[in-house]
């Protein structure tokens, strides 16, 4: 039997451990569920030629968009850039390889990684650019894409609550790609509001449970504006 293992770190120990070169998930859909004090002190530490893989871009000067501005980022697979003109930019001058994926397919993509499988089948986009690169079979009379599954080194998000053991709380629309990346990386770190000893989170609310989850650090959200935008929603 495996004992359960206290996992309430400093943000600087926890972000610490992802090197150069890492790939990482980011959950968030806009502001709402973005780890924003992780991702900051993400640049405040220097790690560089980094693949994030993120819903959207965020805004310029907010969120992965500090990243990107900074020249930390070398990829970025994503379902848009459209509110990020500095992103952009970046791309259109070749300094930003960028990835788009539909949303719907990003998220299955991210799904099936947590759920251990390597690919799913889909007709989504066939005959289009998006599965120009695709193999295909023939099943019960119809041609389906094999589209892979996409995992990542590490994985950001953001829970309301936790607790020492790593079990999470999300809030509202806050869960967005919070549960299926916190599935589909080799490490996981989240940030959260409230860190509770074990026992005072009911079990039946939990969101995400403690066994994929690596690390867990709590953060103020009036400490920064954007704490308190990732607060709302």
């Amino acid at each position: 039997m495996t004992l359960l293992t206290h996992k309430h770190r400093t943000i600087e120990a926890a972000i610490a451990a992802i090197p150069h070169g890492a790939s990482i998930m980011v959950g968030g859909f806009g502001s709402p569920g973005t780890p924003f004090a992780l991702i900051d002190e993400l640049l405040a530490q220097g790690q560089h030629d980094l693949t994030l893989i993120k819903n959207d871009a965020n805004e310029p000067g907010i969120g992965i968009g500090k990243l990107i501005e900074a020249g930390r980022v070398t990829r970025l697979v994503t379902s848009h850039v459209g509110l990020n003109r500095r992103a952009i930019d970046a791309m259109n001058r070749g300094e930003l390889d960028v990835t788009l994926v539909p949303q719907g397919l990003l998220a299955e993509k991210i799904r099936s990684a947590g759920a251990g499988h390597h690919a799913f089948l889909t007709d989504i986009g066939q005959g289009t650019e998006i599965a120009a690169e695709r193999r295909e079979i023939e099943l019960d009379g119809r041609v389906w894409g094999i589209e892979p599954a996409l995992y990542a080194d590490f994985a950001l998000v953001h829970a309301e609550r936790a607790d020492r053991y790593g079990n999470l709380i999300y809030r509202a629309t806050a869960s967005n790609f919070n549960p299926l990346m916190a599935m589909a990386a080799d490490t996981v770190i989240a940030q959260a509001y409230r860190v509770d000893e074990p026992g005072r989170l009911a079990p039946e609310a939990i969101h995400t449970p403690c066994a994929f989850v690596s690390q867990v650090v709590r953060v103020d959200p009036a400490t920064a504006e954007q704490g308190r935008r990732a607060h709302v929603g």
